[in-house]
This record gives C-alpha cells, structure tokens and sequence, in this order.
C-alpha cells in the first residue's frame, strides 16, 4: 500500500524547509512530509566569502536531519518520476507516496559534465569553483598563490543560482590582487554567456566601474566548452549574432569556473515541466498551470527572476498563503511580483546590494542608495544574513 500525506515536500533546502515551518506554523496539524535524500544541509550563499577566504566553509553546512522541522516527516530517499494526474510520485526505492497537496522545490541541477575536462581539472592546476562545497577552499588557495598573470572568471550561458556569484568572486580577486602588489601584474578577464554584465542598469553602471578599477576585460555571449587544466587552456564559442561559433582558444595561469545549470533531470522528464524543464506555475501565484494540487518556489520553478536565497524568503509566504486557502477551497489571494536579490560583493569590505522585481525595477528595503558599495551591506552579508538564514528563515520566522 502506498504511503499518503496530506502535504508533500519535494526537496528539503531553503524552499522545502521554510515552505514546511511556515505551513507549521500556521497549523500545527497538517501532515507534512519532507522527501529529500541529502544528509547535510549548506547555506550556499556564503561560498563566495569561502572563496575569498574571509570565511570558513564547516560553518555552511549542518546535518538534515536537524533543520527538518518538528512535526513533519523526512522521507529520506529520491523522487524517480512525477505521476500528477493519480497525485502520486514514484521513489528510487519503487515505493510510490500519494499526496493531497505537493509542492515542489527540488533545486537546481549542476551539470559539471557539460564541459569537457572540467571535473578531472577541478581542484587542481588552478582550476576552481565556488560551486561546490569540495572546492570552494581552493578557490581561495588559487587567488593566494596568483603571482600574476590571466585570471578568467566565467558565467555560463543556462541560468545559475545566485547569478550574481561568477562575477563577485572575480571582485574579491581584483581586491585582494590589489592589496597584496599583484594587479598590476595580472590581466582578469570575464568570460560570460550573458549579453550583458547585470541585468539592471542601475546596478550594472556600479559594477562596470568596479571592472575599470581593476581593468578587468569583458568578453560576453560565450559558452565555455571544454578546459584543459594540465595546458593551462580553456576553450569558448561564440553564442551571439556577431561572434556564433566562433571558437576562442584562452591561456590562463587560473580559471573560476561556475558550472552550466538547469532543471534536475526527474522534474525536466515529468509531466509537471514545461519546455524549457522547469515546473510550470503561474508566475504570481506559484500554483502549477495544468494541476491546481501542485506548487512550486525556488531555483525549479519556471519563474523569470534571479534564483536566490531571497527570493524564496518571498516566494515562500505566497506558496504557503495560497496552499492553505486552496486546502480551504478558498481563492487564491496571494501574489508574488518576482522579488529578488543580489548581494554584490565588490572587494573586501565593500557590498552593493541589489534587489529588483520581474520588471528588473529596483525593490529596495534601505533608504539610501543601494548601487553604491558600502561597508555596512558588507557586514549585512558577511554576519547577518547567515544568522537569519539558520536562524529564522529556516525556522519560518522570516
């Protein structure tokens, strides 16, 4: 016999979690159960200060089992297959689990295969990533040891989380090449499969200074195809109208590279995705567009805003908001405009923090201008959100 809850969470990160508490929260009641395989829990954004050396990676990470809220089940295995039309999903083990209500926040897919030579290279011969609690150590051991030279820092051409992230550290290198004599030894390159270097221009005016400051070329609609650490060479084709299939052939002395990212495979062959992969939900009120049961928020949902940490902390309230009117057979009252937010690292001491909407229009909470660098976001980043992230986002309280 299958099993059967009344809430069903697929992933147990950010979203899966706050969404659980929150519900929690509300109605001690519910019968939730969390299904996610992974033994340990990471806060992801402070990867970047890891790889800048300004903070220690053992403190990113806790044990699942501890951030699971009270009260709710943690089915600790895989989700194989999606069967939405029985409200039923299929698990790695071959036992099914049926549901009432299931919402989806199953995360991102990192797919370090897509280029070739990365993963025999990654933490050696100055091949780095902030993208993965293995190597984001190296990446500062990499900045440390640079002595001059080229230094890429690469954004691939899919979305990524945290879009923000393959260009920050490339800020905190530049500082820190800086202080300790190196700059004027070394040419930064960015290599990226945007068209541009940040979305909304009144943050990008910021940062295209932070570039000139430290000289850094920009090189955009590229996707990075293969790396050959041992030879030191990366190779780019063009993906633009002016430069497609050009191919580029780059020496470098270190390479960042941030892995080509989509939607996790089980979710991209459901029923549940639409063409692009992600879980297809109405962009405003995060309930699925073919199976009113089913919700989606974070990095897997099809929304067209920046996947980041923060933008669940808003997108969670909704989904919670409208699952427990939809369990009421209520209207759904609860909107999300596309709230999301980047804290831009700059250099050491330096933030600008930048938060906008689906429009790409400027959604700021202070009450000064937030495309400048300031020291106070710095220390927002660097001391404060890690406390709320544990704290009280997780907990639901935020």
């Amino acid at each position: 016999m299958p099993t059967s809850h009344q809430i069903l969470i697929i992933g147990g990160g950010n979203a899966g979690v706050s969404v659980a508490a929150k519900l929690l929260l509300q109605n001690k009641s519910l019968d939730i159960a969390i299904v996610d395989p992974a033994d340990k829990h990471f806060y992801q954004p402070a990867w970047t200060l890891v790889g800048s050396g300004v903070f220690d990676i053992r403190k990113t990470m806790r044990n699942e089992a501890d951030v699971i809220p009270k009260g709710c089940k943690w089915i600790k295995e895989k989700v194989i297959s999606f069967q939405p039309e029985q409200n039923r999903v299929t698990l790695a083990t071959g036992d099914t689990i049926q549901y009432q209500y299931m919402v989806v926040a199953a995360g991102i897919q990192l797919n370090w295969d897509e280029i070739k030579g990365l993963k025999e290279t990654l933490g050696k011969n100055n091949v780095c990533s902030n993208y993965s609690y293995d190597h984001a150590p190296y990446t500062f051991e990499c900045i440390k040891n640079f002595k001059g030279g080229k230094a890429i820092f690469h954004n691939p051409t899919t979305p990524v989380k945290c879009g923000g992230a393959p260009h920050k550290i490339m800020y905190m290198a530049a500082d820190y090449f800086r202080r300790h004599g190196v700059l004027k030894n070394s040419n930064i390159q960015y290599w990226s499969g945007a068209a541009k270097l940040f979305a909304v221009a009144k943050y990008e005016k910021t940062l295209l200074k932070v570039c000139e400051r430290a000289n850094i070329d920009l090189n955009f609609n590229v996707k990075l195809v293969a790396v050959d650490g041992p030879a030191k060479k990366a190779t780019f084709i063009g993906v633009g109208e002016s430069n497609k299939d050009q191919e580029y052939v780059v020496d470098f002395d270190m390479i960042h590279v941030t892995p080509p990212q989509g939607a996790p495979d089980f979710i991209k062959q459901s029923p549940l995705a639409n063409a692009a992969g992600w879980v297809d939900v109405d962009k405003y009120s995060l309930q699925h567009n073919k199976y009113p049961n089913v919700f989606s928020l974070g990095d897997a949902a099809a929304l067209p805003t920046s996947k980041t940490g923060a933008a669940i902390r808003k997108q969670a309230p909704v989904v919670v908001g409208n699952l427990l009117e939809a369990i009421q057979n209520q209207a759904l009252t609860h909107k999300y405009d596309g709230y999301t937010s980047c804290p831009l690292v700059t250099g050491y001491g330096k933030l600008v923090l930048a938060e906008f909407d689906y429009e790409n229009k400027p959604k700021e909470t202070f009450p000064f201008d937030q495309s400048k660098e300031r020291w106070s976001m710095y220390i927002l980043k660097r001391y404060i959100l890690p406390w709320m992230y544990w704290g009280r986002i997780l907990p639901g309280k935020a």
